[in-house]
């Protein structure tokens, strides 16, 4: 009998996530499976993988035949990396407790590189959010010169048409004592 691990799907339409299941390789996508190792949910940013290390392990070594998504998520996870370690310590390259050693230090490089990609991240996005802040205060800025230019301008029309009506009053004012003390 020839197995597969496989993606099996689940969720709903435009949101799937997937189990990672080891499977007959006649049985459909989302049937019968022998056993499931994990799940895996590409929604998430990164992409979230909860994977049963050793029976993934196990059934790498027994020469199921993973598809190619399923693969990358196991290289990702470091299963061909044990694999090829354990395939060294078969040989008598060296020793299983050199062998774990390297993978455990294969496994902090790669999680110091993931935390300094999520910093990295972190950090654009404060940048990103400075500059939408520093872009939003010179709009304000601006609208508010305009609006301040605006007011001036009104208030200058409103002094120019009071000040015609001012002297109109006056001169009116004027002439009205002239023309009483002429009546007279």
């Amino acid at each position: 009998m020839a197995t597969k691990i496989r993606l099996q799907r689940h969720g709903r339409k435009s949101y799937a996530f997937y189990s990672i299941v080891i499977a007959d390789v006649r049985a459909p996508r989302d049937g019968k499976f022998i056993e499931k190792i994990g799940t895996y949910n590409p929604n998430t940013n990164p992409a979230t993988v909860d994977l049963k290390f050793d029976r993934a392990l196990d059934w790498v070594m027994k020469g199921a035949q993973p598809t190619d998504t399923v693969r990358n998520i196991l290289s990702r996870e470091g299963i061909y990396m044990k694999k090829h370690l354990l395939g060294g310590v078969a040989k008598g390259a060296f020793g299983e407790a050199e062998a774990d050693a390297k993978f455990e230090a294969w496994k902090n490089n790669k999680q110091s590189g993931l935390a300094a990609l999520k910093a990295k991240e972190e950090e654009a996005k404060k940048a990103e959010a400075k500059a939408r802040l520093e872009a939003e205060k010179k709009v304000n800025e601006e609208k508010a010169k305009a609006l301040a230019e605006k007011k001036a301008a009104e208030n200058a029309a409103k002094a120019a048409a009071e000040a015609p009506a001012e002297e109109a009053t006056e001169a009116a004012a004027e002439e009205a004592p002239a023309t009483e003390a002429a009546a007279e």
